[in-house]
């Protein structure tokens, strides 16, 4: 059965969420995301994607006691992304309570510094977020260009003993658009056993079962139970 991975993505504190990860284009959903992440876990959730996008603004992990205060609340495991740049910010980031880590832009700029962090922190702690557009990896808030092609990318960090990698069709992120099929069936046919997340476009429930019967093991969803076309009971009556 394929796993349900909320997204909850945090400005000021506050829950929100982004079109196409246009800062210009932000909706504020909640003042208080751990309501939010309770409201997930009652239904059956036991996985969280946090996203600190004031952290990925300034190149440093910024809402730390937004993760505290969810990881000291709930029972979920907590995949926290935004702003790791640094030893401290991954130390920080774990000490508050994240199971694993997302990264996307420094996966791609410093290869040696994740190769250092596999070594202290073990790889299974580590979830690679692969931002694709037009078949290139994109980087720093998805507005440059990382120079390199998705299967490239993707076979350098299974080299290196990943096995979760996060993959957004960035066309589609927060358009409500229905997920990229056909990309995510072509990077299981190349590796069908890495733990493929996949992230944007998710319409509907619908959506989920057609990624489910497509072999995706996992999907973050966020705008879809955000504008009302996901529900708690939905989600509830999926997982059960």
């Amino acid at each position: 059965m394929i796993e349900l991975i909320p997204a909850i993505d945090i400005i000021d504190g506050k829950c929100v969420r982004l079109t196409q990860g246009d800062y210009n284009q932000s909706t504020k959903y909640s003042d208080n995301p751990l309501d939010i992440a309770k409201s997930f876990e009652e239904a059956g959730i036991n996985r969280l994607h946090l996203v600190d996008l004031d952290g990925a603004k300034a190149s440093h992990v910024v809402n730390l006691k937004v993760l505290d205060s969810i990881a000291s609340s709930t029972e979920m495991i907590i995949d926290f992304g935004g702003g790791i740049k640094s030893d401290d910010d991954i130390q920080s980031v774990f000490d508050h309570g994240a199971s694993m880590v997302t990264i996307g832009s420094l996966a791609v700029t410093d290869f040696s510094k994740l190769r250092e962090w596999f070594s202290k922190y073990k790889s299974d702690k580590f979830i690679i977020g692969a931002d694709v557009k037009n078949g290139e990896i994109s980087i720093h808030g998805w507005l440059e260009s990382g120079g390199i092609d998705l299967f490239t990318f993707i076979d350098r960090y299974i080299a290196c003993g990943i096995t979760k990698i996060l993959c957004t069709d960035i066309s589609r992120d927060g358009m409500l658009s229905g997920p990229s099929i056909k990309l995510y069936k072509e990077i299981l046919q190349r590796h069908p056993d890495i733990e493929l997340i996949a992230s944007g476009g998710v319409r509907n429930i619908d959506d989920i079962r057609t990624l489910e019967s497509s072999g995706v093991p996992s999907v973050v969803f966020g705008k879809a139970f955000y504008e009302g076309f996901l529900s708690l009971e939905e989600i509830s009556s999926y997982n059960k």
